[in-house]
This record gives C-alpha cells, sequence and structure tokens, in this order.
C-alpha cells in the first residue's frame, strides 16, 4: 500500500467522506506537510483503494451528490495492519544533502561552503514556516501535534548537521 493510499485509507475510516472534504481534511490537518498527495491524485487513489475492496462508494439514490466513500471490514484489517507496520519499522529516507557531500571533491571550496550555508539558512526558514502553519492550524488533536514534532525534530538534527559540517569544512584546507 502506498503512503497515499495508506493516509487516504485512514482518512475515510474515521467517516465516510467524498473527495473533497479528504482535501479539506488534508489542509485543515496540515497533512501536506509530512505526507506527498496532490489534490488532483485524490481521486485516483480513491479509484485504487476501491478496485483492491478497501472502501466502497455510495451515491445517495436520485441525487447529483458527491461519492463517499467508507472502509470495508479488509479496509480496516489492511489499514491497521499497515499503520502498524509504518509505526514499527523504520523505513530510511535519504536527504539530497548525501548526494551533495559525496560530490564534494568536484566543488571550489568556496562554492560548497556557500552552499551549506545556504541550505541552513534554508532550513532555518523551514523551521520557521513550519511552526506558523502549526501555529495556524491549532487546535490540532495529539496525534497531528506528533506529526509536527517529528518533522520539527528532523529540522532541527539537519540545522545541527549543516552547522557542525560548516565548522568542520572550513577548518579544512
Amino acid at each position: 500500500m502506498t503512503d497515499a493510499e495508506l493516509l487516504l485509507l485512514g482518512l475515510i475510516a474515521e467517516m465516510p467522506r467524498h473527495g473533497y472534504e479528504l482535501e479539506q481534511m488534508i489542509e485543515q490537518r496540515g497533512m501536506r506537510e509530512w505526507t506527498q498527495i496532490g489534490f488532483s491524485s485524490i481521486y485516483f487513489v480513491l479509484g485504487k483503494l476501491e478496485k483492491a475492496l478497501f472502501v466502497a462508494a455510495e451515491t445517495p439514490a436520485g441525487s447529483k451528490a458527491k461519492k463517499a466513500f467508507s472502509i470495508t471490514p479488509a479496509g480496516r484489517k489492511a489499514l491497521v495492519a499497515q499503520a502498524t507496520e509504518a509505526l514499527s519499522c523504520f523505513r530510511p529516507a535519504y536527504s539530497s544533502a548525501l548526494l551533495g557531500m559525496v560530490h564534494w571533491p568536484v566543488l571550489s571550496r568556496e562554492a560548497a561552503l556557500a552552499a551549506l550555508e545556504d541550505r541552513a539558512d534554508t532550513v532555518s526558514r523551514e523551521i520557521g514556516r513550519l511552526e506558523r502553519v502549526r501555529f495556524e492550524r491549532q487546535p490540532l488533536p495529539d496525534f497531528i501535534e506528533a506529526l509536527f514534532d517529528f518533522s520539527a525534530g528532523q529540522l532541527e538534527a539537519e540545522k545541527t548537521w549543516v552547522a557542525k559540517t560548516l565548522d568542520y569544512m572550513k577548518t579544512k584546507p
């Protein structure tokens, strides 16, 4: 199951929703801060979930209302299994900084140091932006606060790494 499928399945498990309501929940909870799903992908992913029999679509009889998707028993079982696995298993994420560092020798010393300084500035701005997004969406459920904490922790760790790496690399000839 893809991350987008797991995300939408979880939102549908809370209550039946149509595509636009899913988009609203993603926006309201700031979910695009920690997962990638575009508005245009929602209906495609819903179609995949429906084909897998994880959700069922219902359109009110005699109505032009939008399809409302609800989770099926098979969908709930898959959601529980996938959510448990996502929480318990580590899956590494690779930063573009690693690719930049491995190619340090092809850069001039000045260009490489300037790039790291730019990264430090970008990370600092991103920390501020994330906190503003978090503040604008208050109050948030505890589990959503934890998601923002996770992202903030990663950014703080990167900020520390960039600062240490800059200090170290500046001392090298």
